[in-house]
């Protein structure tokens, strides 16, 4: 069945802080195995010029709240130092293959569209700190906040831990992204290729990364925005076996939005009962596939349902989409819903070993949790008092529910085709690079 994705977000598009990517996935063995430590030189060169940009954005605060823009030389200053963090971070994350340079200056595989100086809005100026607190949780989420002490979890949900500047010294929590990189990393070495499921999830971190902070250090006012619709994204090399349409209005009630939780709780018993008899027709449908090579309509049909009623549950509880859902899982019925292929013939090798290949995928899965928690907070509190959810949000909510229900079905045995974490659905398409070779496994 071929997918046609929504539009991308106007909001995305027309953001004047852009990502633009030029990378065609090949990446050198040697300089992936000592990233790390070809890395160093800019680790130190970070801290400092994070120093002084944090010293430095004290002063700008004041010139903008006084005339209404920055000047053209802390501007261009503030400009190269967030290009030169997209840059570092896409070297760091295996997003890019060049070593970067130390100024900012345009030219990298993975590189930043900034805007010229420009007026903004002295209100916004005034309560920049305050107004970015949003966008630097989504951000520690999504990327993480390098530096020295601390540690934090992979999933990077210790956002409340990171410093204002996205990375300086107080502390060192890991986002998405460096969960991805841990993977890519292997892969790199064994194939000499950035799977571009990993690259484009990456590239799109970066990018709000980006535009966090381009509003924190006054170089736009224009606020962050969370679809995941830019940059522009490569198709997946399979075409997937479990998508996500979308059919919502971003319309929140308020009274159910304020008592979700309470509505939540029948769900949660009767997901827990399922659960239990999920885990006896996994079970048997795994010794079924190995047997037959596929997995027998009934409990294709059983399985598909739980891995729905997941979703729906899933959009639900945070936000995603507005109303109750029902307990069937039935197709059709929900406005973020899950389309899933029937039956095929699966490989008998992958099934053997199928808890153990979807671990690299439940890894990302789990960081990804972390951003559609912070999109149920955060929602919450917006769709209570607006009545409307973000498109932003809600794309990026939608986007972690496909990704983990394609990981469920994977490992639910409804299909052997791997999740494929790029967001695909939400962005423009890509060209593939001229000298692409296909992938045999998307990532």
């Amino acid at each position: 069945m071929e997918y046609e994705p929504p539009p991308p977000s106007p909001a995305a598009e027309l953001h004047p802080v852009r990502v633009v990517v030029q990378d065609d996935l090949h990446r050198s063995r040697l300089t992936v195995f000592f990233r790390l430590l070809l890395a160093i030189p800019h680790f130190i060169w970070f801290v400092i010029w994070s120093l002084f940009a944090l010293l430095i954005s004290i002063v700008n605060w004041f010139i903008t709240l006084i005339r209404g823009q920055s000047v053209e030389s802390l501007h261009d200053f503030f400009s190269a130092y967030v290009r030169y963090a997209t840059h570092l971070y896409a070297y760091l994350c295996l997003a890019a293959n060049p070593y970067p340079g130390f100024t900012g200056k345009p030219g990298y595989p993975v590189d930043v569209e900034l805007p010229p100086l420009e007026r903004q809005s002295r209100w916004k100026t005034g309560f920049r700190l305050v107004l970015a607190v949003p966008a630097l949780i989504l951000t520690n989420v999504l990327v993480g906040t390098p530096g020295g002490g601390g540690g934090g979890r992979t999933s990077g949900t210790e956002g409340v831990e990171q410093n204002d500047w996205g990375g300086g010294a107080a502390y060192t929590t890991f986002g998405v992204i460096f969960g991805v990189a841990f993977l890519a990393w292997f892969v790199c070495l064994v194939r000499g290729r950035m799977p571009s499921g990993f690259r484009d999830l990456v590239a799109f971190a970066l990018r709000y990364n980006a535009q966090t902070l381009a509003f924190l250090l006054f170089v736009t006012d224009r606020y962050p925005n969370s679809d995941p619709g830019e940059p522009a994204a490569l198709e997946p090399p399979t075409p997937p076996a479990v998508r996500v349409t979308i059919a919502d209005d971003l319309r929140r009630s308020r009274l159910t939005v304020l008592f979700r939780l309470l509505l939540f709780l029948p769900h949660l018993v009767w997901f827990l009962l399922w659960s239990i008899a999920l885990i006896v027709a996994v079970i048997v449908g795994w010794f079924a596939t190995l047997i037959l090579g596929r997995l027998p309509h009934a409990l294709h049909r059983f399985i598909g349902a739980y891995v729905r009623y997941a979703a729906h549950l899933s959009a639900y509880l945070f936000i995603v989409a507005n109303p109750f859902p029902g307990f069937t899982g039935s197709p059709g019925i929900y406005p973020i819903d899950i389309e899933i292929d029937p039956p095929e013939r699966q490989s008998r090798w992958k099934t053997l070993f199928r808890l153990f290949l979807a671990i690299p995928a439940m890894i990302v899965s789990s960081a990804l949790s972390g951003a559609i928690f912070i999109v149920g907070v955060f929602g919450w509190f917006v769709s209570l008092a607006l009545g409307r959810m973000p498109e932003g949000l809600r794309n990026l909510g939608a986007f972690e529910v496909r990704y983990s229900s394609q990981l469920y079905a994977y490992l639910y045995l409804l299909t052997d085709r791997y999740p494929y974490s790029g967001p695909w659905e939400f962005a423009r398409r890509r060209p593939e690079p001229l000298d692409a070779e296909p992938e045999a496994a998307a990532a």
